[in-house]
């Protein structure tokens, strides 16, 4: 009898799959909201990312201390689950080099990603990424590292597309604070907000390109921070127009208070999961051909959709029924 194709390797060619990393990438800058971070992780499990950040966390004249420690908290035991990664320096800013060749050199092989921050331009993400794999060869760690990279100057806007489709890039994000101070004022302080960052014109049509870029490139794009992290209603709502408006995937998370209104907004509901679950049984017991499921035509660009949701629930961590893992994900 022959095994059924399982839903990803029938569904998708090389390359047209988007990357299956957390909606929620969670930054901290200090080593002891660094460890908590870590510590919240192992609770809740690897529904969030956590990124050490080199860049605004590191104390100025001590960027070599801090980028060792990273590189410490990220091979650590601390590190359960290998979802760690590290913003570096921009390039060009006279600690990038050292951060790379700290992180890549120590940890390059535990480490989930690097964050390449304030691209000005391609050239600019370009030679960042060409002297990462540089020391990746050199050092002989990370040769697979994945890279991401921020999205928040007017130069970067202009080549987003070239950007996303640079191959070792895994992820974009949106970079709102900056973005809207390179406005140099004609985009008023409202335009950072909650609610604002949703309808200042400027900002809508940067977000969208960026969303349409990464996904025209089969990449992750990641919604930008939302500071009132006191408010709950206020990032609920965010992440939620982030997932079902503007098309993102995953999100930033600037307070530990933040992460599970974000994973929760990104995950499908139970009524959706049943739905996919369901229509994805069907089409592999019929080997992928067409399906009528209750009244409703499906084929194999209807499947693609409803894949992506039950992928959306397991990274969410939504539970998915003993039957359906072994079916969809092949396990035991």
């Amino acid at each position: 009898m022959t095994t059924p194709l399982l839903p990803r390797d029938a569904l998708f060619e090389d390359g047209d799959a988007a990357p299956d990393i957390p909606v929620c990438d969670h930054y901290c800058g200090v080593e002891v909201r660094m460890r908590k971070s870590l510590a919240l992780q192992a609770e809740l499990g690897p529904v969030f990312d956590i990124t050490l950040d080199c860049e605004d966390g590191a104390p100025i004249g001590a960027e070599g201390q801090h980028a060792a420690m990273v590189a410490e908290l990220v091979l650590s035991s601390e590190n359960r689950f290998g979802r760690v990664g590290a913003r570096v320096h921009p390039f060009g800013h006279p600690s990038f080099e050292a951060d790379v060749d700290t992180l890549v050199g120590r940890a390059g092989d535990r480490l989930a990603y690097l964050m390449i921050p304030k691209p000005r331009h391609l050239a600019d993400l370009q030679q960042a990424v060409a002297f990462i794999e540089h020391t990746a060869r050199v050092q002989g760690r990370g040769a697979t590292l994945p890279l991401h990279a921020l999205v928040e100057t007017h130069g970067a806007l202009r080549d987003v597309q070239a950007l996303a489709d640079l191959p070792r890039i895994e992820s974009l994000s949106f970079g709102l604070m900056d973005f809207v101070s390179a406005h140099r004022g004609a985009i008023p302080q409202a335009g950072m907000s909650a609610k604002g960052q949703f309808e200042h014109p400027l900002v809508v049509r940067a977000k969208l390109e960026m969303a349409a870029a990464c996904h025209a490139a089969a990449k992750v794009p990641s919604h930008c921070v939302v500071t009132e992290f006191k408010d709950q209603d206020a990032i609920s709502e965010a992440a939620t127009r982030a997932a079902r408006e503007f098309g993102y995937t995953r999100m930033w998370s600037i307070h530990p208070a933040q992460i599970e209104p974000i994973v929760e907004a990104f995950a499908p509901s139970a009524k959706e999961i049943d739905e996919a679950i369901e229509i994805i049984a069907a089409a592999q017991a019929a080997a992928w051909a067409p399906i009528r499921h209750r009244d409703t035509l499906h084929d194999r660009a209807s499947y693609r959709y409803f894949w992506q949701v039950i992928e959306r629930a397991r990274r969410t961590g939504q539970p998915l029924p003993a039957q359906a893992r072994r079916q969809f994900f092949g396990e035991a």
